[in-house]
């Protein structure tokens, strides 16, 4: 079994980015949502520190120019898009860098894999979210509506997860023959939002980062 990849969100405080980098975390998250208590502008994205990790915006309610804006001035790899945005915007902000989410629980049967099926050539990404819109429900995903998926992109798993449940979730997942490509982890990890714990980071990485076998690509060639 590979590693799976490792996506912490929600970052602001440039300690912990740095952390991120010496750990391999391999996609750093920022939040562009001005709801959010984790939003940042473009400009602090900006200046924190640059290593190894990919750097993710997440985005919800701008348009197509808005998100290519922030995506440049941020020196954003990935744009993970929170709103139901259809292929047409996925097209316009690159789909090669695109991270479409995806909320299962609020889909009925069958739903889930078209929806899988319809994005598959506009996103590099999917993250299957719990709850049923936004983010950062800070609960699990009920995980057997997963065992009929078969994305043909690397997806990754969010939702209340962190180094407390990262093991048992992995193990049903593995029993339901559906492994995530990665997961995404935020307020788990928070002692307040938007500051994370670096005690509970370490925790994480060694969960996911203990597994032998082949990793997959972070950013595979896009059609």
């Amino acid at each position: 079994m590979f590693d799976p990849l490792c996506k912490i969100c929600g970052l602001t405080q440039p300690r912990d980015v740095e952390l991120c980098h010496a750990l391999g975390v391999d996609i750093t998250g920022f939040i562009f949502a001005q709801n959010s208590p984790r939003a940042m502008s473009p400009e602090a994205v900006s200046a924190m520190p640059r290593g190894p990790s990919l750097r993710a915006g997440v985005f919800a309610g701008l348009d197509a120019s808005a998100v290519r804006k922030t995506a440049r001035q941020a020196k954003l790899d990935m744009i993970q898009l929170h709103a139901g945005e259809d292929e047409a915007f996925c097209r316009a902000v690159g789909p090669e860098r695109v991270i479409k989410v995806l909320w299962p629980e609020r889909l009925k049967p069958g739903e889930l894999e078209r929806e899988l099926e319809r994005f598959a050539p506009v996103c590099a990404y999917f993250l299957l979210d719990a709850g049923m819109s936004g983010g950062g429900s800070g609960k699990v995903m009920r995980l057997d509506g997963l065992s009929r998926i078969n994305p043909s992109r690397p997806w990754l798993l969010a939702g209340g997860l962190g180094p407390h449940n990262l093991r048992q979730t992995l193990a049903v997942c593995a029993a339901f023959t559906r492994v995530p490509s990665g997961v995404d982890v935020n307020s788990a990890l928070e002692n307040i939002p938007g500051v994370k714990d670096h005690v509970l980071i370490r925790e994480t990485l060694a969960v996911l980062k203990n597994r032998n076998g082949r990793r997959p690509s972070l950013l595979e060639d896009h059609p």
